[in-house]
This record gives structure tokens, sequence and C-alpha cells, in this order.
């Protein structure tokens, strides 16, 4: 059984721990329309000023009763255009486009509060006068509503105007709180464009703001959503020393008035979710449970406790997480309807059904089948009761899980396709995607292959709608992503490629890889970024083919891609973690200090996996481009070995994260003028590299070159410098790192690092045009993360991000004097020989350090790559 879906805690999260985008901003319209902190309490407080049916709305809002509220509020709008009240009439109108919001329903919302808009302003053009102060906090209010409609229904860019009118209202008024929302929501959506520097100006604006306030409760609620919002973006360290000054704050508040405990103990869970997501378990823990012994209400008490599970089961750490496995569902029995009510109850579920999986509780565990069954069922029928047709699918697809993992399986595909109903009339697609992929593994499990491989393509459509979401809203992104969307992707391969696939089969699993790497991609940046075009290796290299080694839980497939010809398949029967562990164990074997034999029996054992099948269908292929699959990438091709020579002799080699991403231009080697840039001396904790000098001296002998050296190779000075002149070639020998994680991609200068995500803006400045664009980056002295499996997935993101069409890196740092050697060649090829191709230009540089005797084995000359644009 996989894991739990990315989906159900995407959902559960929202409404629970309140830390993605949607719940953020949500959270923000409370706080300026109805003041902090927010709990059912003070939002009933606040409206108790104004009108009885609107105060009764909030009530039952707070409760989780939204359908209930909205009939409340559309009533009262009702009643308020028959007397002419047009002030409360508008209010009315946002508040149930709050509650359309919250269930989904988007042109609903935005109906509701663009007609009270509407009305605020046709009660100022009666007035003669501006809008009053009394309702401006509404109009600030309306304005960033509107701003979260425009990005949920994909329109960034208008959502961040709309959210500078909506903070310049509030900074009319002196509304700090709302001000503040403003801002953060410009700043989120921002970061989702990848406007990563606009974005942490703005952030830093709005602490500049928050530093102003005397209110401690402004101040304490203000760090506290700067903190979430930091842990949206991956800002980690900042989030936590947001929410920790946050928490000082409202801690000192609740010694005075205990209405403040359940602020602090929310504040205390966003803590524990940021300290969780930096892999402090522990002090997550810690977190967990105090939030739960401060908290004053039941549903702020359960929110932490289920936070804690969750935590505990995922960490496996099955002892702590049993007693509360028993204590939860009583608890759960207590809260009153509504659809935390339902949410909490799933999202226990979801805990317990993971839990199962573990061969210490499975047995133990299956006991209470029975039970989270009948809570289940209670939660359909609640959520139905309520007239919430998200909460309803939402319950409906988990008890459907629940059948699915009892192997039920009649059961399990008619609660699945019922929830997978409800979703579409939703316009839901996280709810789709996770109902479609289950309902794939039953129809799969029964047999129905058809069926299954038309749900799981259901499923992907549904993914790639929902690819700004993926990459920008879940905090926990780097562990869900493995557990769930890649597997959807990777199933619906395996499905493809059963039973001798046909062309089609071949040709759409190849589509599904080359999709695969771009949602991974996304996931790296954590923004939807890259743009995929379609491309056939017919139209860019006659003489190249493309590999796709794809690593499945029982084989290793492989299909080649070549001109003119059909779709070759083959694949080798294997557990995946034998797979892993030849791969693993040869990434070894490449030191020089192991025996030459083991490591040619282990490089000739893969050249069988991937190479020897396709060797006829070759035929003269001059470049194979491999599109590498998970663990693969940390290897290099180029050491593969036939038991007569390595594959760098026979071939170019390049890689490519797929020819979607790929701009085929051959290099003009009379417009090349490089910058070359680097430190050859010990800098910020990293060892000299005393041959730098000579490799750009040299290059410099062979190339039109500008210089940046040691002091004078700064990020300031090489941002100057590719302003000035747009080279062709950046060549940056000096210290880097390539991660899984982009927060641990980055390149070291003299005064400082280079992230990955800052790349595009420092390498491609806004007077480089398409005529003169940045043909080749070459990283000479880089390395892949130590212990880090998908690291060279930070090579490919650097290779994206820098905006070049091609990359030269190294897996590993070499000896520095070969890697001058081999780079000094490298352009000396290029420029002795104008017609030669990149990655040909490359292979001859390998083979000269392979011919010299002091560099012959692949450790010196294996691990520089090609990635992108081989011509």
């Amino acid at each position: 059984m996989r894991l739990i879906p990315v989906f159900l805690q995407l959902v559960s999260r929202r409404f629970l721990r309140r830390s993605l985008l949607v719940v953020l901003a949500m959270a923000i319209s409370w706080l300026v329309v109805w003041g902090t902190p927010i709990t059912a309490s003070s939002a009933s407080d606040k409206l108790a000023s104004s009108e009885p049916a609107l105060e009764h709305g909030s009530t039952l809002f707070a409760a989780g009763q939204l359908s209930a509220a909205a009939d409340v509020w559309q009533q009262a709008a009702q009643d308020y255009a028959a007397q002419g009240n047009q002030s409360d009439q508008a209010r009315a109108l946002h508040y149930l486009a709050l509650a359309y919001f919250n269930l989904g329903r988007w042109e609903l919302a935005q109906a509701a509060n663009t007609e009270s808009q509407t009305q605020l302003e046709e009660l100022e053009a009666a007035s003669g006068t501006d809008t009053t102060r009394t309702d401006m906090p509404l109009l600030g209010a309306i304005l960033n509503l509107h701003g979260q409609l425009q990005l949920v229904l994909g329109q960034p860019e208008q959502g961040i105007e709309t959210w500078k009118q909506a903070a310049a209202t509030y900074a009319s008024v002196e509304d700090t709180t709302g001000q503040l929302g403003a801002q953060l929501n410009q700043a989120k959506a921002l970061q989702t464009l990848g406007y990563y520097q606009q974005s942490q100006q703005l952030l830093e604006q709005s602490l500049a703001l928050l530093q102003t306030q005397a209110d401690p409760v402004v101040r304490a609620t203000g760090l506290k959503l700067l903190g979430m919002a930091s842990q949206a973006m991956g800002d980690l360290e900042r989030s936590q020393s947001l929410l920790t000054e946050s928490l000082a704050i409202t801690q000192k508040l609740v010694a005075t008035q205990p209405v403040f405990a359940d602020q602090a103990s929310a504040t205390l869970i966003g803590l524990g979710n940021t300290l969780a997501v930096r892999g402090e378990t522990e002090a997550a823990l810690s977190h967990y449970q105090q939030a739960a012994d401060m908290a004053g209400q039941p549903l702020t008490r359960i929110d932490a406790q289920l936070n804690q599970l969750q935590l505990l089961v995922k960490t496996e750490q099955w002892s702590l997480a049993q007693p509360l496995i028993a204590a939860l569902p009583a608890q759960l029995r207590t809260l009153p309807p509504g659809r935390d009510m339902v949410y909490a109850q799933v999202n226990f579920a979801a805990n317990w059904i993971r839990a199962t999986q573990s061969s210490q509780l499975g047995q133990q565990l299956s006991q209470q089948r029975t039970e989270i069954a009948q809570m289940l069922a209670a939660a359909v029928k609640t959520a139905h009761g309520l007239s919430d047709t998200r909460a309803e699918a939402f319950a409906l697809g988990q008890l459907g899980n629940l059948y699915e993992m009892a192997r039920q399986w009649q059961e399990a595909q008619t609660l699945t396709q019922q929830a997978m109903d409800l979703a579409v009339g939703l316009d839901a697609p996280d709810l789709k995607t996770t109902w479609q992929w289950q309902l794939g593994r039953i129809l799969k499990q029964q047999g129905q292959t058809e069926g299954a491989i038309a749900a799981y393509g259901d499923a992907i459509d549904s993914l790639q709608s929902l690819r700004q979401e993926l990459v920008a809203l879940n905090p926990d992104l780097q562990f869900s992503f493995l557990e769930t969307v890649e597997p959807v992707y990777r199933e619906l391969v395996s499905l493809l490629l059963d039973s001798n696939p046909n062309q089609a089969q071949l040709q759409q699993a190849r589509q599904l890889i080359e999709s695969l790497q771009l949602a991974e991609l996304d996931n790296f940046f954590r923004h939807a970024c890259l743009q995929a075009k379609p491309q056939l290796i017919d139209t860019i290299d006659a003489t190249a083919a493309v590999l796709y080694p794809i690593i499945l839980p029982e084989r290793l497939a492989v299909i080649v891609s070549r001109p003119g010809q059909p779709l070759f398949y083959y694949e080798t029967r294997l557990p995946q973690a034998d797979i892993e562990a030849t791969m693993a164990q040869l990434q070894l074997y490449l030191n020089p200090h192991f025996f030459e034999e083991d490591r040619l029996q282990l490089s000739q054992q893969l050249y069988d996996w991937l190479i020897r099948p396709a060797v006829d269908f070759l035929g003269d292929t001059q470049t194979l481009v491999f599109v590498l699959d998970g663990t693969l990438r940390n290897l290099p091709m180029a050491a593969l070995h036939d038991g007569k020579q390595y594959l760098i002799e026979r071939y170019g080699i390049a890689l490519s994260p797929g020819l979607q991403l790929l701009e085929p231009k051959s290099l003009n080697i009379e417009r090349l003028d490089v910058l070359t840039g680097g430190l050859s001396v010990a800098q910020q904790g990293f060892s000299a590299l005393p041959a730098v000098d000579t490799e750009v001296n040299q290059i410099a002998a062979t190339l039109p070159t500008t210089q940046l050296l040691n002091q004078t190779f700064t990020t300031d000075r090489l941002k100057d410098t590719l302003g000035d002149v747009p080279f062709s070639v950046v060549h940056l020998a000096t210290h880097g790192q390539f991660s899984s994680k982009a927060e641990d991609t980055f390149l070291v200068t003299w005064d400082g690092r280079i992230n990955v995500q800052d790349l595009n803006a420092l390498l491609q400045p806004s007077r480089r045009d398409l005529q003169q664009p940045l043909e080749l980056l070459v990283l000479s002295a880089c390395q892949t993360a130590t212990g880090d499996k998908r690291a060279a997935l930070g090579l490919a993101g650097i290779a994206l991000r820098s905006g070049a069409r091609s990359t030269l890196a190294t897996l590993w740092q070499v000896n520095d004097e070969s890697t001058a050697t081999l780079m000094v060649e490298f352009y000396q090829q290029l420029t002795d020989n104008p017609d030669m191709t990149r990655a040909a230009a490359l292979r001859a540089a390998q083979l000269k350090l392979l011919k010299h005797p002091q560099y012959e084995q692949p450790f010196y000359w294996a691990p520089f790559v090609l990635v992108g644009n081989w011509l």
C-alpha cells in the first residue's frame, strides 16, 4: 500500500493547520474584517456590534457549517437589499463570498464579492463622498479576496495588482494587519511566478512594517502570518525565527489574558510544522505536545494531536503513535458537526491506514477497521447534511481507500467513483487526482487494465492542471512528491509497458517520462517555471539517439528513440532494490582506490542492462542522449564498459532533462566570447583550486576572454560584468554543490554563494536578446551533495535555471590539474573544428585524458557531463 496521498494531507491542512497559501489568505480575510485572534468567539464578538444575522452566520462559519452560513448570509443580503441598507448588504455579500470560497465554489464567490464591491461603490456615488473609514476595511477585504480568487483561477499577475490596491486601502486607514496580509499575498504570488528577489523585498517591507507596531496582538499575529508565509516559500530558517518571536509575544499575552491560549497553541503548531519540514522531529513533536497541553478549544487540541500523530506515523515511531491512535477516536466524536469535524476524522483515518502498513501495528490495528469505517461513514453523513460537497467527497474517497486496503474491490470502486463524481462537479482537481489514482489502482487489481490506464491518464491530466498549486502550496513538498506525485506517473508507465507494448503505448510511456521530468523540476524549483515544447529527435539531430532508462519496482525498462525508426524497447527483470544497489556500488567503485576489476565488472553489468540490447538498433549513431531516471543521474554514462572499451570511446554522450525542454541550435564558434570567473585560493571554508589560474589563462589564449579571479570574482562584479556584455560562454571554475533541494544547490563566489534560484536573473540580464543567447555554462569544480541519491537533480536545475543552451559540469570534484587539461582541450576542439558538436568536443577532451597514463581511470574523465543542447 502507498502512503497517505499528498492531496489528502493538503486538503486537511487547509482547515486544520492553516499553513498553505489559500488558508493563509483566508486567515488574513478573517483578520482584516473581524480582527484578531482568529477564533469563533472573536468573530462573533466583532460582529455583535453589527447585525444579528451577520453574527449568526459568523457563528455557523466558525463552527465549520459553511453551507448553512452561506444560506444565512445570502438571506441577510436579500433582506438588506429590500431595506435599502447597502452598507450591510455589501458586508453580507462579502461574507457570503468567503463562505463560497471555502466551499471551493469559485464562480459564486467571485459573483458575490463583485456585487459586494458594486454596492459599496454605489453607496459612495450616492453620498458624493469617498468610502467612509468605517467601510474602508471592508473594501480592503473585498479586494483581498478578489486577489485570492484571481490566484486560484490562474491569474497571479492580476492578483498582485489587486493586492497592491488592497494594501493601499488598508494603509489609508492605518490598518496594519490588513496591509500586512495584502503584502504577504503579493509576496507569495510573486514567488509562484518565480520572482524571488521581488518577493523577498516585499517580505522585508512587511517585517519593517511590523517592527513599528506597538500593539502586541498585531505584532504577534503579523509575525505568525509572516512566519507561515516564509514556511510556504521554503525559507524555513526565517519561518522558525518569526514564529518563535510571535510565540514569545503571545505567551506574554496568555499570562494576563487566557483567551489568547488558543492563539499561542496555533503558533506552536505552526512552529512545529516548520521544525518537522526541517527534519527536527523531536523538537516538532515537543511543540505539538505543548500546543495540545495549552489549547483551550477541543478542536485546537485535536489539531495539535493530529499533527503529532502524522509526524509519528511518517517517522515510524509506532510506540508513541499507538496511544494517540487509541485516544483520538473518542475525542473526535465529541466535536460539534461541521467541516472541521469531518476533516479531522478523515485526517485521523488516513494516518490510521498508514499505521496499519507497519508490521508492528498492522494486525493489532486491523481490529479497529470497523470502527474507522463507521467513523468515515458518519463523516460522509455529516458532510452531506451540511451540504458541504467538498468535505463529502473527501470523506467518501477516504472510505473507498479503507475498502481498498481491505481488498474489497467492488465497494472500494463504488465509493471512489462517488467521490470522484462529486469532485468533478466541484471543479476540484486536487481531489479528482486523488480519487482517479485510487480508481486506477483498484481497477488494476481487478485486472481491468484498459479502465485502469484511463483512470491513471485522467489523474495525470488533473496533476498537470494542479501544476502551480503542487509546487507552491505544500510545505512538505520534497517528501510528498516522492510519495504521491511521482508514483502516479510510474504506475501508469508500468501498466503501459506490461505485455509487449505496441508503438502507441511506448510513445505514451516516453511522453509520461518527459512529463515526470518536468514535474520533478517544478518541484525542485517550487514553482512551475518551465515551458515545455514537444520535440522529436528526428527534427533535432539525424545522427543521435535518445535513451530513456526507467526504474520501475520490478524491472529496469529502456525505450530508445532514433530518427526514422520505430521506438525500440527492452527490459531487465530485477527488483528495484537490486538495480539501485548495483548503481550505488558502481558509484563507489569509480573511486580510484578500489580494484579496477570490480569496477569493470559493474560497468559491464550496467552496459548489459542499458546499452547492449540496442547495439544493432543504434547502427551508425554518433551521439547518445540520455534522459536519465532516479539514481541513474548520479552515474556517468561515459564509464559504462562493453568488455572491450568504454561507452565514450564509441559515442559522444549528452544528458537531457527531456527533449521537451531542449532548444536545439548549433554552436557558432565565430561568435564565442568567454567570461571566466573562479577561485584559485581557499575561501569560505572551501579548499584552494590552484590549477584554476592555469585553466582560465589557457582559455584566454584560445578565445576572447574577460576574467574575474579571486577578489574580483564577487556576486555584484559578476552581475555587473554580465550586464555590460552578453557573453556567449560563462566559465566558472569554482566550488559548488548540486542537491535535490534548491536551497542546497549553489555556486561559491569570493563574497558569498549564488543559489540556483538566482541564476536566471544573474546570467540572463535584461539586455540579452534571442540573437545573443548564453550558449554554454561551464562549471568545472562542482560536485553532487554527499549522501543525496537525487543530487544530480540540482545539476539539471542549474542547467535550466541559468538559461544556457548547454551546461558542462562535473558529477564530483576531480583532480585540479586534470580538470584544467580537459577544459582547455574542450575549447581547443571547438576552436579548431568549427563544425564539431559540443558533445563531440567533450568526447575528444575526455579521450585525451583517457589516453593519459596518469588520468586513464574513469574517476578523472567520466564525471564531466554535458546537459542540454549537444549540437
